[in-house]
């Protein structure tokens, strides 16, 4: 019996660690290619954690496969440092300029909680935060557009300037994306995603005597919410076709966002590459840290959470399992001196924020 047990373990044992090491192919195989290491890569802290529990085991009976799922851990500690930071920075926010990003999931409007009343909580708590740079997504409004955009500056507070993208959603609706900041506006440009929903804005910025490009990003989702909603019912359907169905109707979706954030990521980088001012590159990317669309936006530049976030670095708590997909990028010419996710639950993302200083 012991042996059965243990052969039982080891099996389970390798397949995890495997399960880890395709997870890690996930930054650098394109989805294009093959979308199968990126499957296992948005499982990555999941897997993670059940390499680790395997290991604790095999530690607890005193056996040296422990370090089957050790070894494979170690091998990819980046991506863990990624998620999870250890030791609290300080928190320099001297002579600094503050950089909000936020996914407003359309101020709920579409839930059972939203409306108005929920707009106001949400823009009370962005003006509260006296961020210099404002970065949201899944922005919703009705009725006239630059009506609504001048009062949301006057609500902020004087001196916001405003950079907005939206697209129609029905009569006098629209969704989209927007930078507010304080500084003074040189430029705005987009960056356009053909076939997609998806949105990318970029605003050249004064700062001081500098020019700084802010590219706020809202990059492919995987549409999932009404094809999960329909898989969950049909997880206790008798009927074996359709449940097979609802299976590959939501693996489709997943490879799908998969493959069109990927284009966006390398559409967005080749931009971001030309641009002739330092650059920060933040929004929802809707993508782990262990993905292709990350790795490629990050290359060359400086994740925030990482440089000075502490703890977890999970943004999105909605329907589906925690993760990580909310980022502040920036260029090494730029100084970022803290970083924090605010824990408010006012949509399925929570904002995080990033303070700067020009580098000396």
């Amino acid at each position: 019996m012991k042996k059965i047990l243990h052969r039982v373990l080891l099996a389970v044992n390798i397949l995890l660690a495997l399960s880890l090491v395709m997870s890690y192919l996930a930054a650098h195989v394109n989805p294009g290619v093959t979308a199968l290491p990126a499957f296992f890569g948005l499982a990555y802290p999941y897997i993670l954690l059940l390499n680790i529990f395997i290991a604790i085991v095999w530690l607890m009976l005193l056996r040296y496969e422990a370090a089957i799922s050790i070894v494979v851990i170690a091998a990819g500690f980046t991506h863990f440092s990624n998620y999870i930071k250890l030791g609290k920075p300080g928190e320099d926010k001297e002579n600094t300029f503050k950089v909000l990003s936020y996914n407003i999931h359309l101020f709920n409007y579409y839930e059972k909680n939203g409306g108005p009343a929920t707009e106001a909580r949400i823009m009370n708590f962005i003006k509260a935060q006296n961020a210099d740079i404002i970065l949201l997504q899944e922005f919703y409004i009705t009725g006239n557009i630059s009506r609504k955009e001048a009062e949301l500056r006057k609500m902020l507070g004087s001196g916001y300037r405003s950079h907005l993208k939206m697209i129609a959603s029905g009569k006098n609706r629209y969704y989209g994306i927007a930078t507010f900041t304080k500084y003074p506006v040189l430029r705005k440009g987009e960056i356009v995603h053909k076939g997609s929903s998806s949105l990318t804005i970029y605003t050249d910025l004064l700062i001081g005597d500098d020019t700084v490009r802010v590219y706020n990003n809202h990059l492919q989702s995987f549409r999932l919410k009404r094809i999960s909603n329909s898989f969950l019912q049909d997880m206790t359907n008798p009927d074996e076709k359709e449940s097979v169905n609802e299976v590959k109707d939501l693996s489709l979706s997943l490879r799908n966002g998969f493959v069109r954030r990927a284009g966006q990521a390398i559409r967005v980088k080749e931009h971001v590459n030309s641009s002739p001012f330092p650059v920060i590159v933040a929004g929802d990317f809707n993508d782990t840290p262990v993905s292709y669309a990350y790795r490629k936006l990050r290359s060359g530049l400086n994740d925030s959470f990482v440089t000075s976030g502490y703890g977890a670095g999970f943004t999105y708590k909605g329907n589906y399992p925690p993760n990580r997909i909310d980022y502040i990028l920036y260029d090494k010419k730029i100084v970022n001196s803290h970083f924090d996710i605010l824990r408010v639950r006012f949509s399925d993302h929570y904002p995080v924020v990033a303070w700067f200083k020009k580098k000396i």
